[in-house]
């Protein structure tokens, strides 16, 4: 068991839901509702979803569960029963917050970029003392009040990711959190069959973020969105105090220049009327906008300039977002950028003028594997084709691609930018050593539910 403070002791748990204890008090030093997950000294949490948590309660106590948060008494260990378990994580998580009030607290959504700047905050937050962020994407009605429940007493700063899928989601998870800070960093064209007025709608779903902020709390807006004004008004009506990020004069924070460089980029910038150039380790153009996000949430979060650049410059992309590395298979070396994760009209364009800023090697081509992109609703024909012109205006030269909706834009684009189409990302990974030469540097991107990062796996798989 972890020689420290315990997370959550079972009277307090019994405080924070109103439960009642069956067993023996206990202590635990984690929690989790995934009984593969648990480690010893844990509390299991029996929710419900498409199986019925309290099945697992005794492999969790095998497991080394301390205790478990159940609706009925369970068999092989102590329990806390409530009348809903995913109350009763709210609860908690709403506990966890009250009981920590030095915390300062800060939230971020947005159609394009929450886990990355997320992430990017959190790594300055560490450098600043003790800190705690979402991990992976827990940004729903799970995820938010897991992550609050799961922050440690001696915590200085936190970052909470808050996503959604359909309206009327943001608003409930902000009032969680109640961040002291609060950015959007994008809208975009995201989860829009949801909605029946489109990216409008999408836009006042990312400002109800702003619904939740603690008094005297800090918007950051991107200014430079055509809903900026939706956000604005938002905030406003919040209370908020509002800072911007964007290219235009006058916001706080203005992106004059991105300029990728070897392992990265620098970026320049003014910050508060201040010229302020920098490195990062990020080399796609998002990440201008991205980094000066950053830098207004960490200033709202009481975090130094110094320290928030020292973080920025060593932040590196996570996992499907960017990362980079040199493949050298049966048919030479080649460059893959993975950004396998997900993908949107947004980040589509980004990624291709990022790749089309890389200089390639003579005899080396600028290609692009792209799945189809998801939840588009009945825009989905135009947004897949409309990828042409940003593929055009990058000037990649060579197109693979997978799945019926990728097939619209593969059919209108040029016969000599076209390469393979295949049904499936599985087919199209199948066929891996035929996607890329030597010299070439290929992206792979598409949607997480249309598998991209099978193709990516397959082309890191050629290099042994």
């Amino acid at each position: 068991m972890p020689d420290t403070p315990p997370l959550w002791t079972s009277a307090e748990i019994e405080a924070a839901t109103g439960g009642r204890l069956s067993g023996a008090p206990f202590e635990a030093h984690g929690l989790t509702y995934n009984s593969r997950e648990i480690v010893p000294g844990d509390l299991f949490l029996a929710l419900k979803g498409a199986r019925d948590g309290h099945e697992f309660a005794v492999s969790a106590f095998a497991a080394g569960a301390t205790g478990a948060l159940v609706e009925r008494e369970v068999e092989g260990g102590s329990s806390v029963v409530v009348p809903d378990t995913l109350g009763g994580l709210e609860a908690m998580g709403v506990f966890s917050r009250d009981r920590a009030p030095h915390v300062r607290r800060g939230a971020v959504t947005g159609s394009v970029g929450k886990t990355s700047v997320t992430q990017a905050i959190k790594a300055g937050l560490d450098l600043a003392g003790p800190a705690h962020a979402s991990i992976k994407s827990y940004n729903n009605h799970i995820g938010v009040p897991l992550t609050l429940a799961r922050m440690p007493r001696s915590t200085e700063r936190a970052v909470f990711e808050i996503g959604m899928n359909a309206p009327g989601e943001i608003a409930p998870l902000s009032r969680f959190v109640r961040p002291h800070a609060a950015c959007v960093t994008t809208v975009g064209p995201v989860h829009i069959e949801a909605f029946a007025d489109g990216e409008a709608g999408v836009a006042a779903e990312k400002a109800a973020i702003f619904e939740g902020l603690a008094e005297g709390g800090t918007a950051v807006l991107n200014g430079d969105i055509a809903f900026a004004h939706v956000l604005d008004e938002a905030a406003r009506r919040a209370g908020a105090h509002c800072v911007t990020f964007g290219t235009k004069a006058g916001h706080d924070a203005r992106l004059l220049a991105f300029e990728p460089a070897l392992g990265g980029a620098v970026v320049r910038a003014e910050l508060f009327g201040k010229p302020l150039d920098f490195p990062l380790s990020q080399s796609g153009f998002h990440w201008g906008l991205n980094s000066l996000c950053v830098l207004l949430m960490l200033d709202a979060l009481d975090v130094p300039l110094d320290t928030a650049l020292k973080a920025l410059a060593e932040f590196q992309p996570l996992a499907g977002r960017g990362q980079v590395a040199v493949v050298t298979g049966p048919g030479g070396t080649f460059t893959l950028i993975d950004e396998s994760y997900n993908a949107n009209p947004l980040s589509m364009a980004a990624g291709f003028r990022s790749l089309g800023a890389r200089p390639v090697p003579s005899g080396g081509r600028r290609i692009v594997v792209l799945t189809d992109m998801l939840e588009l609703g009945d825009q989905s024909r135009a947004l897949h084709e409309g990828l042409a012109g940003p593929i055009d205006a990058a000037g990649l030269d060579l197109v693979h691609a997978a799945g019926p909706e990728m097939k619209q834009l593969y059919d209108v684009l040029p016969a000599a930018r076209r390469g393979e189409w295949r049904e499936t990302a599985a087919e199209l990974a199948a066929d891996a050593a035929t996607l890329a030469g030597p010299g070439d540097i290929v992206m792979v991107k598409g949607s997480n539910g249309s598998k991209a990062s099978l193709v990516a796996k397959a082309l890191a798989a050629l290099g042994g």
